[in-house]
C-alpha cells in the first residue's frame, strides 16, 4: 500500500457535508493507496509559491507521487463538468474560466524549479497527468494536453495502471528521500485546517444532538428538567432547541448562565425574541427597568445588585414561558429562587449542569420533584485528548469520531520558560494551519495569580484579554489584540478549535485541581497543548 501524506486522511471521509470536490479527491486517494505498493509516496494537496517577474504566484496540485528513484508525477484532478473551448479543456469557477493546460504547466514548472534549486540537481524528473473521472473528453487532440496524459471517465478503470506506466517504481536512490523531505518541509504540506474546523463543528453538533432530541421528548408537569451532563455532551444543543421551540410557539424564553463571555456568545447565536444573558446582567437590567442605575465602579457592586434585584416585585407581564439555566453548578443557592420567580406557572424550566466543572465550590442543587437526566458521553473533545480526560474522570465516555492532533505537553520551570513554552505552543498551532482567531490561550490561574494576564503581547502575538473593567452598563472591557487570552473560569462553557492550556501549576492533584484541568482540557475541539509546570507534570504523569 502506498504511503500517504498527510496521515489521518481516512478520518476526513466520515465528516458530513464534505464538498463534492474534496470527497472525490479522497476517493482517488483511496484508489491510489490501495492500488500502488509502498514504493510510492503520495502527497495530497501540495501548495506552492514562486516568483515571476518579481510578483508572487500561488498554486496547488492535487497529488504529487514520488517513486523510489525520486521521480515525481503531478496529478491534477477535476471533478464534475468541464468545458472544451477552442483553446483546450477549461474549468469554471463562477464567472472565471481557467485552462487546465495552463494550470498543470504552472505547477510543473514551479515545483520542478524549486526542486532543482533546493536540491541543486538538474536530473530531477517531474511529469504530469490530468484526471477527470466524471467527464468524457470528446476531442483529446484539442484538449491542450498530451492525450496520453489525460485519464477521463472512459479510462477511469485503468487509472492506477496508467499511473504506474508513466511512473514505474524505479530503482532505489538517495534522491527519493530528499524529494520527499522537500515535499513535506519546504512546501509545508498540511491539511486545510480552516475547512476541517467547520466540518468538526458540524460533526460535533450532529452527534451531540441526541440529548436535544431525547430531552425534548420527555413529558411531565410541571416541566422541571435537570440535566447532569459532562462537557461536550450536548447541553448547549438542548438549550438552543428549547429556546428556539419557545420562540416558534410564540412564547418568551430566558437563557441564563454565570459567565459573561458565555452569555455574550449565546446572545449572538440565539435568535431574537427572548433574552439571553448572565445572571448578574439580568439583575442589572431589572434594576434599570425599575429606575435604578448601578455603579459598577464601586467594590462589591455585583453583590449589591443581586440583593437589590431580589427585593424587586415580578410583574406577570415580565415573566418567561421558558427558563433555561446553563452551567447551573456555578449558581449560588440563594439565586435560584430569584430565577424561578421569573417563570410563569406553566413554564418549562431546564437546569443544565456539570458537577465536574464546579470551580467555585457551590453547594449541589437539591431538586426534589425534578426529573433528572444524566449524559456522560463527550462528543466534542478529539480522541487524542481522551486518555487525559479519562485519567482525570474515569467514567467519561468517548463520543467524538475525530482523532484530532496528538496531545502536546510542554513543561516549564519558571516564568521565563513559561513564556517561552507558551510562544512555542502558539507556533505549533500556527504550523498546523490554525489561524490566530482559531486559537485561545486558557490560563489555569485566575487573573490575580496569572503571569500571562498582565501581558499585552506574547512574542509577536498581540493578546486580547479582559482588562478587569466594566462600563456603565456592566459590559466587560477587552484590550486590543489578535489572540484571545482567558482564564479557565471565564472560558467555561465555550470552546475553540485549538486550545493552549497554559500556567498549569498545582502542589497536589486534588479534586480542585482535577476539576480545573478537566474544564480547561475539554475546551479544545481539534488540538490541545498543555503548558504545565515541572511539579504539576510529575503528578499528572502518575495518572496517565
Amino acid at each position: 500500500m502506498a504511503r500517504i501524506f498527510p496521515e489521518g486522511w481516512q478520518n476526513l471521509r466520515s465528516l458530513p457535508d464534505l464538498p463534492t470536490g474534496m470527497r472525490r479527491e479522497l476517493e482517488t486517494l483511496q484508489t491510489l493507496a490501495d492500488g500502488l505498493p509502498d514504493d510510492y509516496a503520495i502527497f495530497h494537496a501540495v501548495h506552492w509559491t514562486t516568483l515571476q517577474n518579481a510578483a508572487p504566484l500561488h498554486g496547488e496540485i492535487d497529488f504529487a507521487l514520488v517513486n523510489r528513484a525520486g521521480a515525481v508525477l503531478l496529478i491534477e484532478q477535476k471533478s464534475g463538468f468541464l468545458s472544451e473551448t477552442p483553446d483546450g479543456l477549461a474549468s469554471r469557477h463562477g464567472d472565471a474560466v481557467e485552462l487546465v493546460s495552463a494550470r498543470v504547466s504552472r505547477s510543473q514548472h514551479a515545483i520542478l524549479g524549486k526542486l532543482q534549486r533546493q536540491l541543486k540537481r538538474t536530473d530531477i524528473a517531474v511529469d504530469t497527468l490530468f484526471y477527470c473521472p466524471d467527464y468524457h473528453v470528446r476531442d483529446l487532440q484539442s484538449a491542450g494536453l498530451v492525450p496520453e496524459r489525460i485519464v477521463d471517465a472512459s479510462r477511469r478503470a485503468h487509472f492506477v495502471a496508467i499511473v504506474q506506466a508513466i511512473l514505474p517504481p524505479g530503482e532505489p536512490d538517495g534522491l527519493a528521500a530528499a524529494v520527499e523531505r522537500f515535499m513535506s518541509d519546504t512546501l509545508q504540506l498540511k491539511p486545510d485546517v480552516s475547512a476541517l474546523m467547520g466540518q468538526a463543528r458540524a460533526l460535533a453538533t450532529r452527534v451531540a444532538g441526541g440529548l436535544a432530541h431525547w430531552g425534548r421528548q420527555l413529558e411531565f408537569h410541571p416541566h422541571r428538567l435537570r440535566v447532569i451532563g459532562t462537557a461536550g455532551s450536548g447541553k448547549t444543543q438542548l438549550a438552543l432547541a428549547e429556546y428556539e421551540a419557545s420562540l416558534a410557539a410564540g412564547k418568551r424564553p430566558l437563557y441564563l448562565c454565570y459567565n459573561r463571555p458565555l452569555a455574550d456568545h449565546m446572545a449572538r447565536v440565539l435568535p431574537p425574541g427572548g433574552l439571553a444573558t448572565s445572571f448578574h446582567h439580568l439583575c442589572d437590567l431589572r434594576l434599570r427597568g425599575a429606575g435604578h442605575t448601578p455603579d459598577f465602579s464601586e467594590p462589591g457592586a455585583f453583590e449589591r445588585i443581586v440583593e437589590a434585584a431580589a427585593a424587586l416585585p415580578v410583574a406577570a407581564a415580565s415573566r418567561f414561558d421558558t427558563v433555561i439555566v446553563d452551567e447551573g453548578q456555578d449558581f449560588d443557592p440563594a439565586w435560584r429562587e430569584q430565577i424561578f420567580r421569573l417563570a410563569t406557572e406553566d413554564a418549562r424550566v431546564i437546569w443544565l449542569e456539570d458537577p465536574l466543572q464546579n470551580l467555585y465550590a457551590r453547594p449541589a442543587f437539591d431538586a426534589p420533584g425534578w426529573v433528572t437526566l444524566h449524559a456522560s458521553t463527550n462528543y466534542r473533545s478529539p480522541r487524542a485528548a481522551l486518555p487525559l480526560l479519562q485519567a482525570l474522570v474515569p467514567g467519561i465516555e468517548a463520543g467524538s469520531p475525530l482523532p484530532g492532533s496528538p496531545l502536546r505537553t510542554l513543561v516549564y520551570h519558571d516564568t521565563d520558560s513559561l513564556l517561552q513554552r507558551a510562544r512555542e505552543a502558539l507556533r505549533e498551532c500556527y504550523g498546523e494551519g490554525f489561524r490566530t482567531q482559531d486559537v485561545v490561550i486558557v490560563s489555569y490561574q485566575g487573573r490575580e495569580k496569572s503571569a500571562l494576564m498582565p501581558l499585552d503581547a506574547l512574542g509577536t502575538n498581540r493578546l486580547r484579554r479582559f482588562d478587569g473593567r466594566y462600563d456603565a452598563h456592566g459590559m466587560p472591557g477587552y484590550s486590543d489584540g489578535d489572540v484571545l487570552l482567558e482564564t479557565v473560569f471565564r472560558f467555561k462553557g465555550q470552546s475553540a478549535p485549538a486550545i493552549v492550556f497554559a500556567e498549569i501549576d498545582f502542589e497536589t492533584l486534588d479534586e480542585r485541581a482535577v476539576r480545573r484541568l478537566f474544564v480547561g482540557a475539554t475546551r479544545a475541539m481539534m488540538k490541545l497543548v498543555l503548558v504545565i509546570s515541572a511539579r504539576a507534570h510529575a503528578q499528572l504523569a502518575q495518572r496517565l
